[in-house]
């Protein structure tokens, strides 16, 4: 029941993160055209080194063994229900029972959302398996898994008390060697400050069930890892609430929506998007020091 229970607030989490706040008419406003498109499906521009109907494998390896837990991947299911998934083997070999979920997963560079919440009482195993998300995989292009990068969070299930946050691991498939990563940041730049950049790709209206999404591309080059978050967003000069919480690794990329609530919208009498001006607050996820609030930008839609 608890590992039943986790797993539903990993999904629930992964879309109930908002970023809100009070508006500013005093900030310099900066004016962003972007051409309307009714898909975030963004083409990633990757090469296909394994043969065609060939599906990337890994070997099997112990990714973490430490304190008596012990973590290996066993094998890779592309065929998986939600999207493909990372087999696993948990050794708990503590006196206490733990709960094993993921955190900071990448594939090919891109940050990907993912579910995993394995609980293992004390001295048993359990086969279970972090399952990378294929809405995650379809926005940035990902057609063949090359390398997987994830870290993992272990707590205690009885407690809730932190165990340990593992360093990241990575996992190499059968697809990486002669793997070429390239990342698909066309669009119209909003900011590029100190190693990050956000670019607006376009609006998908259709994408989310909580209403349009404004499609971004995140680059964190900063030598921290980063969460942008949305603030003051408005549409067409109406205030509305909006979601957006994207975690960026150092070193990595992400496709993100920032999601306009179609109630708002509704509400408002708003029929089509025309303009939205919103403010990104961006800060250290580790210490959560801020480290930009942007001016307002307006983004025109034609």
């Amino acid at each position: 029941m608890k590992k039943l229970i986790a797993t539903i607030l990993s999904v629930i989490l992964l879309i109930a993160l908002a970023g809100c706040g009070s508006s500013d008419s005093s900030s310099k406003t900066n004016t962003v055209p972007a051409k309307q498109e009714n898909t975030n499906t963004v083409p990633a521009k990757t090469s296909e080194p394994v043969k065609k109907n060939e599906d990337p494998t890994i070997e099997e390896q112990v990714v973490y063994d430490q304190d008596g837990i012990t973590i290996t991947a066993k094998s890779l299911d592309l065929k998986s229900f939600m999207g493909p998934e990372l087999k696993l083997l948990i050794e708990n070999n503590t006196d206490r029972a733990v709960i094993v979920q993921a955190r900071n997963t990448s594939v090919n560079g891109y940050m990907v959302d993912t579910v995993l919440s394995a609980d293992v009482a004390a001295g048993k195993k359990a086969n279970d398996g972090l399952t990378i998300m294929d809405s995650s995989l379809k926005d940035a292009g990902i057609t063949t898994i090359a390398d997987i990068e994830t870290s993992f969070h272990i707590f205690d299930s009885d407690t809730w008390n932190e165990i340990t946050d593992t360093d990241l691991y990575s996992i190499k498939t059968s697809a990486y060697e002669g793997f070429e990563y390239t990342f698909d940041d066309s669009g119209k730049t909003v900011y590029e400050n100190g190693g990050i950049k956000i670019v607006v790709k376009g609006l998908a209206e259709d994408s989310s069930f909580m209403g349009p999404e404004i499609v971004l591309y995140v680059e964190n080059e900063s030598g921290q890892d980063i969460t942008v978050q949305a603030r003051d967003v408005s549409v067409n000069g109406f205030m509305v609430q909006s979601i957006l919480s994207s975690d960026v690794v150092n070193t990595k990329h992400r496709i993100s929506g920032l999601s306009l609530l179609s109630s708002d919208l509704k509400e408002n009498e708003i029929e089509k998007i025309e303009t939205c001006e919103v403010s990104f607050h961006i800060f250290d996820s580790n210490t959560w020091n801020t480290i930009a609030d942007t001016d307002p930008i307006t983004i025109s839609f034609e």
